[in-house]
């Protein structure tokens, strides 16, 4: 099930780049951002109380509360900087750029969560930098 969520993922953060390179057009991007952001608030609460998971609240433990938080304004960054830079820029050079994420995000799984780097992920990373380069340069 992993995999198809995982899919979707993909198509609704293409979606997401497209739609925004479109509205962001005369908008400020940091007020584009905080638009965003609610709308996502918005749509993730109404989940949860659909869900029924709103009584986990008061199970959380300050270990996770401060990684969520954590979290939370790494994204907040990633997405004004991520608005920013498609404002600026086209969303042909910015999308791929943004994409190299996932080159980090091996590398720092592998530094921080002991997970392993085999020879494939590292191809695969290899591969990932080299296309990223090959679209932007």
């Amino acid at each position: 099930m992993w995999l198809i969520f995982a899919i979707l993922s993909s198509i609704f953060a293409a979606l997401t780049s497209i739609l925004a390179k479109i509205g962001i057009s005369g908008v400020p991007s940091n007020l584009a951002t905080a638009i965003r952001i609610c709308v996502v608030v918005l749509m993730s609460w109404v989940m949860v109380f659909v869900s029924n998971q709103h009584m986990a609240l008061t199970e959380i433990s300050k270990k996770s509360w401060l990684f969520l938080i954590l979290s939370g304004l790494a994204t907040g960054l990633s997405w004004l900087c991520y608005y920013r830079a498609l404002q600026t820029g086209p969303a042909s050079k910015v999308v791929p750029i943004d994409k190299l994420s996932v080159v980090l995000t091996l590398v720092l799984a592998f530094i921080f969560l002991h997970e392993s780097l085999t020879w494939k992920s590292i191809t695969g990373c290899i591969l990932i930098t080299a296309g990223t380069l090959f679209m932007v340069l």
